[in-house]
């Protein structure tokens, strides 16, 4: 096994501990050290060992760091523009 399948493993593993610890401001924090640790490694990963694995690990990545994207996703659509302030809030 090459050295970036077994930190891919380990970023996994972590991933999936941190998800499990309390924390009081909704993994956050957590979530960007995971993705500005798993973007060099995912490029790292699919050098060495092909697309195919490449985004089976961009797949798996995705699973775990589910919110992150969606809230990513809602912001584009939005046109990179703030939230508005719910009035009820």
């Amino acid at each position: 096994m090459s050295t970036a399948f077994l930190l891919a493993c380990l970023w996994f593993v972590t991933a999936n501990i941190v998800a499990m610890l309390p924390t009081s401001d909704g993994h956050w924090r957590a979530a960007v050290v995971l993705i500005v640790t798993g973007v060099p490694l995912l490029g790292w990963l699919t050098v060495e060992h092909g697309p195919v694995l490449g985004m089976l690990a961009l797949a798996g990545g995705a699973s775990v760091l589910r919110w992150p994207l969606v809230f990513l996703w809602r912001w584009l659509r939005r046109g990179g523009r703030p939230r508005r302030p719910d009035p009820a809030e």
